[in-house]
């Protein structure tokens, strides 16, 4: 067994919450919560069982016991907040977008490579056993020539004029909204399961809401609520994706079919235990089961058949291999920061597609 790492977590919010229920379940050292809210911060190391609470983000960050920094902050902090981690030589794993710009990603990637520690970005979708076995198959060729990608993510916490969120102000968390919030996470699954980079694209950008009424009253909104793109992979398949923060009675929809000569493989976030196969001949349910899976799926299956798995079963498996990654072993699929840097870059191309109304080129690095 490995030993303990000591664990802080920078955020106390919904997701500071998920990644703090992860870092229990591994079993390691709770050291402490830093958030702007003493109350969320007492709350949920009282919930949870961290043994401290810090005032300041740095001074978690600067106490000993801290080996693994989760930055669960808006995204503007990203920026400063990571690198001071960095060189206080702790490995963090960041929630994404892991910066507002690719330059910064780039950084941030550089930054921790040089200091030889862990950067992590939680694409966590990567976890369902149900994603890891369409990967295997498509490694293996059995979807053949893949000729499409495409799929959505709906959601509708924002879908009225009253709804507001730090997200929407591009101060804090970015130029782009909804593709930086959620379309990152369509575009790494896409990839990541199909095994193509995304090399050219067209973007549309909408923004159903031009003045928001929050608690400070009317605000004008200057990110997009809904998004499309059409694209082409390196690979010669072509693909597009329809994504919105406003789709009324969509609650977390993210939907990728992948179509090849061979089979297509479709994957269902609201019925995750289970993929589509298609079939010229016949069609295909396949249910999650560690007996019916490929090896490297089985791998993240924890319950028998017939009991769900769910998002928190994902984020657990995620902050594991993150873990174990800390430990020096090299856990396949691990998003790092070059997989954040990869999302920022077409989050960029995006952006300017849109603005220029054109088609635009995407920087095809390796990410992981």
């Amino acid at each position: 067994m490995r030993k303990p790492l000591g664990i802080g977590i920078v955020g106390a919010g919904f997701i500071g919450r998920v990644h703090a229920r992860a870092a229990r379940m591994a079993g390691d050292h709770l050291v402490g919560i830093a958030d702007l809210s003493p109350r969320l911060s007492e709350a949920l190391a009282g919930d949870l069982g961290f043994e401290r609470v810090f005032a300041r983000a740095e001074d978690l960050i600067a106490d000993r016991e801290v080996e693994v920094v989760h930055m669960c902050v808006p995204n503007n902090l990203h920026g400063t907040l990571v690198p001071d981690a960095i060189a206080a030589g702790k490995h963090v794993i960041c929630e994404k977008p892991l910066a507002t710009s690719a330059a910064e990603a780039g950084r941030l990637e550089k930054l921790a490579e040089e200091a030889g520690v862990v950067g992590a970005v939680p694409f966590a979708y990567r976890y369902y056993p149900m994603v890891r076995e369409i990967r295997e198959r498509v490694r293996n060729g059995e979807a053949g020539k893949m000729a499409m990608l495409h799929g959505s993510y709906l959601q509708d916490w924002l879908a009225s004029d009253a709804d507001t969120n730090w997200r929407v102000d591009p101060a804090l968390g970015g130029a782009s909204r909804v593709f930086a919030d959620i379309g990152v996470h369509w575009a790494d699954l896409a990839e990541f399961t199909s095994g193509q980079r995304i090399t050219r694209l067209c973007a549309q950008l909408l923004t159903v809401f031009p003045i928001r009424h929050g608690p400070g009253g009317p605000a004008e909104v200057r990110t997009e609520d809904a998004v499309t793109v059409n694209f082409e992979t390196d690979g010669g398949a072509i693909g597009s994706v329809v994504l919105s923060q406003v789709a009324l009675g969509r609650k977390n929809r993210l939907w990728l079919s992948l179509d090849g000569t061979g089979a297509s493989f479709v994957f269902d976030h609201e019925d995750p235990d289970s993929i589509w196969i298609g079939g010229r001949a016949t069609n295909q349910i396949l249910f999650r089961s560690p007996e019916g899976l490929r090896p490297p799926a089985a791998r993240y299956v924890t319950l028998p058949a017939g009991h769900p798995q769910g998002f928190q079963d994902c984020f657990n498996a995620f902050v594991a291999d993150c873990y174990a990654a800390v430990a020096g072993e090299a856990p396949d699929g691990l998003p790092r920061f070059a997989d954040g840097r990869r999302a920022a870059e077409i989050t960029e191309a995006v952006l300017s597609s849109a603005a220029a109304r054109a088609w635009k080129e995407v920087p095809c690095r390796d990410a992981s």
